[in-house]
């Protein structure tokens, strides 16, 4: 929708990246954005502040482009976060993640299933720009309490190359542990920063 292209051109010109637009039945508008990945920098961290300026912003264009919606939510990713571009895959790279295709993967010699469209794994760089590469083990997970043998031979660890055009949805597995995601993962995107604008709930929460 032409709305949607507005909010994104909007979002990018105030200095974020926009992720993800959902809309509920309910009328629930939520807009996630982060700040703007660069290698080998520092990484920076969506804040109240940044929510309630792109929030101003929003709802100014949105009410020109005649949007219908009752409630608008601006915050950063969560857990769950949306891969939507080069960049993001770059910047998770040795993270867990979950992978839909838009179509089953078809008929391989790798051993998958020719109808399988979901995955989990680690994502790793594809052989060539612009190619990514799921890895992951089909050994299920021990049951709680069950002791597993060190002498136990690990399944073979199978892997799959994808490039984001043949994705219908990537996202970061939303895996909760008291050690956190490896290395890059802030705090701030455990626990996102959301500016509600209900007039019942004027709040900003954390």
């Amino acid at each position: 929708m032409a709305w949607q292209s507005s909010v994104e051109q909007t979002v990018s010109g105030l200095g974020f990246d926009l992720v993800e637009i959902e809309r509920s039945a309910a009328g629930l508008l939520r807009i996630t954005i982060d700040v703007p990945y660069i290698a080998n920098q520092e990484e920076q961290f969506i804040t109240v502040e940044d929510c309630e300026v792109v929030t101003r912003q929003l709802q100014f264009l949105l009410e020109v482009e005649n949007v219908d919606y009752t409630r608008l939510e601006v915050g950063s990713p969560g857990i769950d976060r949306l891969l939507r571009h080069d960049q993001d895959c770059q910047r998770f790279l040795g993270h867990e993640i979950d992978v839909t295709l838009k179509a089953p993967i078809g008929v391989t010699d790798s051993g998958i299933a020719a109808n399988r469209k979901k995955f989990r794994g680690t994502l790793e760089s594809g052989a060539s720009p612009g190619l990514w590469q799921i890895v992951w083990s089909d050994e299920p997970l021990p049951k709680p309490g069950q002791r597993v043998s060190k002498k136990r031979t690990p399944a073979p660890l199978k892997a799959m190359q994808f490039s984001l055009s043949e994705v219908r949805e990537a996202r970061l597995a939303p895996i909760v542990n008291f050690k956190g995601r490896k290395s890059k993962v802030h705090l701030d995107e455990h626990t996102p920063q959301q500016l509600l604008t209900d007039p019942f709930s004027p709040d900003v929460t954390n």
